[in-house]
Order: C-alpha cells, then structure tokens, then sequence
C-alpha cells in the first residue's frame, strides 16, 4: 500500500491544515499567516523552525496541525519535549479533542511506560509528551531514544529558551536537546517554540537547531503584545501592608488567578493569612505533594479557587484561558521571567490585570539564588578526578561524601558536565568519560554578569514613569514595541496603596506569630564510611535530638526579614534587642513540649559568640532554668571550613565538640530536658551531633532553640 501524499499545491495544503485546526479549535478557526508559514515549512519542507510568539498565540496548534499532516503522510509520531506535567495534561487534552493520540513519559507515570513504549513501536501514538529530565535517563536514553530518534515524524521543544544558558530560565536538562537533534535522521522536521526570548536568546537556540545544510533556522518572531492585561506597581512600605493590601484587594480582582511568592515559605504563609482572611486559596509549591498540585491546578482550572498561591513551580505552560489576574509578592529577577509569568492571565478575556508588589527583601532574595552559579574550577576539577579515580559509576551520595557541593547544586553541574561530554549517567551513578573539557570561565561570567543587568533593569520596571508594556516588550528586543495605553502609567490609574487599618493589623498580628518547628535529623547521611565516620543507617533514638524550634525562616516575610539583618555577613556580633526576644520568648510559651526544660545550653560560636551567650543567660533569668554551659570546640579552628552537603558536614563535625566536665556534673545533676541554643540552623547536623553528644553526657532530651532556619 503507498505512502499518502500530502496535497501537492500550497493552497490545498493549507485548506488541510485548516481542516485539521478546525478540529482542534473550533469551526470558525483560521491559520494566522506566521502559523500558516510554520506549518507549510514543517509538513511540505521539513525544516527547522523556530517561533518567537506570545503566550496564548497558538503556538501548540501548529505541532498539532502539523502532526496530523505529517501522520496522514505516514510519518512517526511527533515527540514533544515539554517542562512540566500542567503543560502535559492541557496538551493531552486538547489532542485528544482534535482526535491525535497523545501519551507522555515522565517521573509521575512510571507504571504506564512500558505499555506506552509498546504502543509507540505499534503505531498506536500519534504524540509522544517527553519531559526534559527522561532524555538522559540511562534505561530511556539508551533504548528507546534511539528508536524515537530514527521513527521520528517531527520534533518539537516547547520553552526553547531553556535550551540556552543566556535565557531568564536555563535548564540543564533542555541542553541534551541538541544531542537528540544531531543523531534525527534527514528531513525529520524540528520545531521550537517560546514566549520569552530576546534577540540574543533566539540567535543561541536558533544556531542549536541549525543542521548544517542549505536551509537555516526558520525564525518566525511576532510582536509580544498582550493587548488584554493591564500593568501596575503598588509600592507599599512594608510586608504588613503587602499582606493587609492583598486581603483587601483580592476579592476586587476579577475572575481566579495567581498569586506568585519568591520563596515557598512566603507561598505558605500568605495562603494561610489569606484563608485566615476568608479567602478560598490554595498553596502551591515545589514542595507540595505531586497528587495535592493537580487538584490545586484542577480547582483553578474549573474556578473553584479564588487563587493558587504559587512559586514559580507553577511554571511554563499552565493553561487557563480565563485567568483574571496575577499578582506579584515580590519581584523577579528578570522582567523577562516577570513577562512570562503575567502571560498566563487574560490569554481569552478581553482584560486582565498583573500587579507587582515590590518588596524590600527581593534583592536579598536574589543574592540568595545568584549563590546557586555553576561551581568554581577547581571543585570542577575536583569532581571529575574522583569520577575518573572511582572502580565505577558514584551515585549522587556517594560522590557527596567526596565533593563539597549540596546535592541538588552537585546535580546540576554533573548535567552540565554530561551535555558537554565529560561525564555520563550509568545504571548506578556517574563515570567519567575521559572526553578533553575546557572551563569556559569567561561564558560564565558573562551570564553572571547578564542576570545582575537583568536584576537591574527589574528595579527600573518598578521605577519607570513611562510605559510598562513597553519597557518589558523592549527588555525582549520587540521591534514592535509602543506605549500600551492600558497600564497604570499610560492612563493614570492606579491601585490605591491604602491598607484598611483591620486588615493591616491581622497582617502584623499574622507575621508577629513567632516559631516553626525544626525537624531533628533521622537518618545519618550514606557514604560515612568512605570519610572514615562509622555511621549509617537510623540515628539511636538514645542520640536523637527532640524536635525544635526556630524564632522564623530567613526566607519568610515577616520575622524573616528582621533576622536577615541581624545575621547577615556584616552585622555586628552583639545580643539581640527586646524586639527578638520577646519573640523567643513567645515561641517557648507556644511550644507544645512533653516536659518544660530544666537548663540551657548553648552551642560554639566563631561569628556570633556574645549574641549566642547572651541569649541562653537572658533565657535561663526569665525562665529560672539551669545556665548548664556552652559547648566547646576540640580544635582551635573550630569545625573547620564550611561544607556543603550533608556527608560532609557530618564529617567535619563529629569529633569537633567537646564538654568540659563541669558542663557534664550540671548536666547530669539537671531534672528535665536542655534547650540547646544557636543562631541558625542550616543543614540540621550542627544541633544533631551536638545532641547526640549531650544526650551521651546524660541529657534525657535536647530541645534545639534557634533564631532562624534556612530552610
């Protein structure tokens, strides 16, 4: 039986592929002109495309119309290379409306991969969701990506400008795209798409789809208005009267959107002031359980939330036509990512509004994230010796106990190490491959030096007189760009930054709410042994701290954001004011304990020894507990450098303490458990070997008592 062929002439061709798009959307659907050429340049010329367009322009249905071209043809399935499980379902959905049958493979459907492989190999998928993370997956990567790659149809990336280092939102993971795009046989279409790309982002994703041959990178780029939201700032002084406005406001806010945080923790604790308000929202964060994220994504979808309280874990690709707003509890780093964000509202009403609340911890916030840069060379270095030395593949916390890098940062550079050939993943964990690699310093200084000049021109979005349309279509090179009519500078309309008095007290009353729990360590951290430390497994019960306390994370926006000050690098070592303790205070009162605390004591400090002294001395007059002691250091030094991972941190500080025996006679003599007092609490292993070597001395409970937590 012969190939059908696709119709011979442009005009028969499109009248197709708008019988296709009718399917997809509606019986009045027609092909925009840039759809049309994308199409045309993917079915009848098997090109590499790239499409720069705005959110809500229809970019999903030119893979769709195409796919439908390309199988009536006879060609393989499309395999669509998506960030998030949101954007997978949305797009499921709508396929299968259009009558193509979509599957996907990602880390939440684990069990339907194999039937899904075998409907692939049977024909029976017509569209083939992958998330970036599969593509290097050893089990994915070896044997069916091959096959994938060689039936291939048509290739699609969605967010494209993940696949570049310059763009606001860079994945490792995106970068191993290129791989799969060399090894396509010829003629196998390619198309890219995205929202957020400025001028040098689309030259760096376009050069990565280039094939060599005579045809370049379609690039098919349209203005980035969005003619239905409506911008403003309200610039309020401070996160009483952030949290007062938005109780105000929200109800005012049309339809159901988003309220986008920088941190989980605000995400947390402004969806439990707003439901304390009143207000039907709901949390929604990287930490939130998978199950819990698709009701939440559902109840916003179907209207039966107020808002979704989220970080940017309710990413790219969220599709909600009907969106009303989205408000902003602090700023982006970049007005590019700010851009992508409010895209998601008004992408089918006529209006939407996007309201930035500005706050003064947001650049610390960013220093935070800046911090998370690809590691220096020599840790670089490092890694990949103890790769190639090692008898074979190191998993993650194997290779944690040999480099200094938290697990999540030692992850990501082995993703990069991986794209450019140095190492590989294998059953098991990570090899060298012995591959020649150069550290290209100046590249990474240079996006370094790019985020700080986005940073910037945030700062100036929030100042800016002019048009606020404009200056983010300008931050990405829209040629188009032109006053917008519609924002709160165009027309003079402004929210109003009065805060009633009663919602501005419930919001002080909410932040004043001082305390949240530390979770004692449980487990101590694998690969001990190989650091000359003989632990593993569950940690004693007879050595376990109790769970403790923190006066608040530096990541929240109430107490949060006095305590960034108090324990920044450059603050003075001195004892805290009433203020603070007061607020200790209170979070010992509040504290549900099985038995009150009979003394005090208080941990080793290099960087903050009075403030630490005299707060255990300050506890134990007001709460006529035992002043037992301070811990001290075996050496000199301390515990030595800081480290970065759990293993060895550990290792650095398990004969690091040590007691002195009139510290050990008070304890001993003590009727109760010892609050263990310090600054912060990071990793956890501080407080825990502290613990344990307390509770071998004969504490009968250690209650850890910080002023802040990290995490």
């Amino acid at each position: 039986m012969a190939t059908p062929a696709l119709p011979d002439t442009d005009s028969a061709l499109r009248e197709a592929a708008e019988t296709h798009l009718r399917a997809l959307a509606g019986a009045n659907a027609r092909l925009r002109e840039d759809q049309w050429r994308a199409v045309r340049a993917l079915a009848a010329q098997h090109r590499r495309v790239l499409m720069v367009q705005r959110t809500g322009w229809g970019k999903s249905a030119v893979y769709f119309v195409a796919t439908a071209l390309r199988r009536a043809e006879g060609a393989g399935p499309t395999v669509i290379i998506s960030p998030l499980l949101a954007l997978m379902r949305n797009q499921i959905a709508a396929a299968e409306r259009a009558g193509i049958r979509a599957h996907t493979i990602n880390s939440a459907n684990t069990e339907e991969w194999e039937r899904t492989y075998a409907a692939v190999a049977s024909g029976e998928v017509d569209v083939l969701l992958v998330s970036p993370e599969r593509l290097n997956h050893p089990e994915f990567r070896d044997r069916v990506l091959p096959e994938l790659a060689a039936g291939a149809g048509l290739v699609v990336v969605d967010e494209a400008h993940c696949v570049s280092d310059w763009g606001h939102d860079f994945r490792p993971d995106y970068r191993r795209i290129r791989t799969l795009l060399d090894e396509l046989p010829p003629g196998v279409p390619v198309l890219a798409t995205t929202a957020t790309a400025n001028e040098r982002v689309t030259r760096d994703v376009a050069e990565q789809l280039e094939t060599g041959d005579e045809h370049p990178t379609l690039v098919l780029r349209g203005s980035l208005d969005r003619e239905s939201l409506h911008l403003g700032v309200v610039r309020l002084p401070d996160n009483a009267d952030r949290l007062g406005w938005l109780a105000q406001n929200l109800d005012r806010l049309p339809g159901s959107g988003i309220v986008y945080t920088l941190t989980v923790a605000a995400a947390t604790e402004t969806a439990a002031f707003l439901t304390e308000r009143g207000h039907d929202v709901r949390a929604y964060t990287g930490q939130t359980d998978p199950q819990e994220r698709a009701r939440a994504e559902d109840d916003l979808l179907a209207n039966r939330t107020k808002a979704l309280v989220a970080t940017s874990a309710l990413g790219m690709g969220f599709d909600k036509p009907d969106l009303g707003f989205v408000v902003h509890l602090g700023a982006p780093q970049s007005p590019v990512s700010y851009y992508q964000q409010i895209g998601r509202a008004g992408r089918g009403l006529p209006r939407a509004e996007a309201v930035l609340l500005p706050g003064r911890e947001d650049r610390e916030i960013w220093r935070y994230f800046a911090g998370l840069a690809f590691p220096a060379e020599e840790t670089v270095r490092h890694t990949l010796r103890v790769l190639a030395d090692a008898a074979g593949p190191l998993s993650l916390p194997r290779l944690e106990a040999r480099v200094d890098l938290g697990r999540g940062r030692l992850e990501q550079m082995l993703k990069v190490l991986d794209v450019d050939g140095a190492v590989r993943r294998e059953r098991g964990g990570w090899t060298a491959t012995g591959r020649p690699w150069t550290y290209d310093a100046a590249r990474y200084a240079a996006v370094a030096a790019a985020r700080e000049t986005e940073q910037r021109a945030m700062l100036d979005y929030i100042a800016t007189d002019g048009c606020r349309m404009e200056f983010l279509r300008r931050q990405l090179d829209d040629p188009e760009a032109e006053p917008c009519g519609r924002c709160d500078n165009c027309t003079g309309h402004t929210w109003s930054a009065r805060v009633d008095t009663a919602q501005r007290r419930a919001a002080t009353a909410h932040l004043d709410r001082p305390g949240v729990a530390v979770e004692p360590r449980k487990r101590w951290p694998t690969g001990m042994a190989e650091l000359g430390v003989d632990l593993s497994g569950a940690i004693p019960a007879e050595q376990r701290a109790a769970e403790g306390r923190a006066l608040a994370r530096l990541t929240d926006i109430g107490w949060g954001t006095v305590l960034r000050r108090l324990l920044a690098e450059d603050a003075p070592d001195e004892p805290v004011g009433d203020e603070v303790f007061q607020a200790v205070v209170a979070v010992l009162a509040a504290w549900p304990w099985e038995r009150r605390p009979a003394g005090v004591v208080a941990m080793p400090s290099r960087r903050r020894p009075r403030m630490i002294t005299a707060l255990a001395r300050r506890l134990c007059e007001v709460g006529r507990l035992v002043p037992v002691g301070t811990i001290g250091y075996r050496d000199p030094d301390g515990a030595g450098p800081r480290r970065h991972n759990s293993a060895q941190r550990l290792a650095s500080l398990w004969h690091a303490f040590t007691l002195d025996p009139a510290l050990r006679q008070r304890l001993t003599a003590l009727d109760g458990p010892v609050l263990l007092v310090d600054d912060q609490v990071d990793t956890g292993w501080t407080l825990t070997v502290a613990a344990a070597r307390l509770r071998e001395a004969g504490a009968s409970a250690v209650l850890p008592l910080t002023l802040a937590s990290r995490t």
